[in-house]
């Protein structure tokens, strides 16, 4: 048997890499798609983590009289929660937030996003409305400083004006009592003056 009989050539070497190769893609491909399925579409990170929330100033949602702005997330450990009347997935933590505010556990203001005035105020009219404040950010120019992917989301800001974690989608029991009021109380311990607890979501 010659040598070349014994040992492929160049251009065989070369229709066997070619041959795998969309093997190897699929199988990496399929790595990467079974690590984003066990990812919790909570846990996208936030810039905003440990640093003071925008500077922003914003009307209230009609029919309220108490608007939002950074000013009014300074003093006290709150909640910053982003909705909007179209967003379906508001409405299934909506009933645990109003238990919240009926507790009284937290400050909790309402950032209207994308919304229409009448839109919003018939749906917290009809729902019920849980805000201590709430901001109508009908342009989204707010939320977008604020790194918002969309609705709904919520913020917890320590009392010295800081973002201390951020959820993404809504808001279950589970993560209330098990991560956000944890966190609040802890933050609530703290001095006012030291940096928010690096929670990042």
């Amino acid at each position: 048997m010659s040598r070349v009989d014994e040992y492929p050539t160049d251009p065989m070497r070369r229709r066997n890499v070619l041959a795998f190769l969309p093997l190897a893609v699929a199988a990496l491909l399929a790595v990467v798609l079974a690590w984003g399925l066990t990812r919790d579409p909570g846990n996208l990170p936030s810039t905003l983590i440990g640093k003071a929330v925008p500077d922003f100033a914003l009307p209230p949602v009609k029919g309220r009289t108490l608007g939002l702005s950074s000013t009014d997330l300074k003093g006290e450990v709150s909640l910053v929660n982003v909705f909007a009347s179209w967003c379906v997935a508001c409405r299934e933590e909506h009933p645990l937030f109003m238990k919240l505010a009926a507790q009284g556990t937290v400050p909790l203001h309402g950032l209207n996003y994308k919304d229409q005035p009448d839109d919003a105020a018939k749906w917290l009219d009809s729902l019920g409305d849980p805000y201590t404040r709430t901001g109508a950010d009908i342009s989204e120019r707010v939320a977008i400083d604020w790194g918002v992917y969309g609705v709904p989301e919520t913020f917890v800001i320590g009392a010295n004006g800081r973002v201390a974690y951020k959820h993404i989608g809504p808001v279950s029991e589970e993560a209330l009592n098990g991560t956000i009021l944890p966190l609040v109380e802890e933050l609530r311990r703290q001095p006012e003056g030291d940096s928010a607890l690096g929670g990042g979501q």
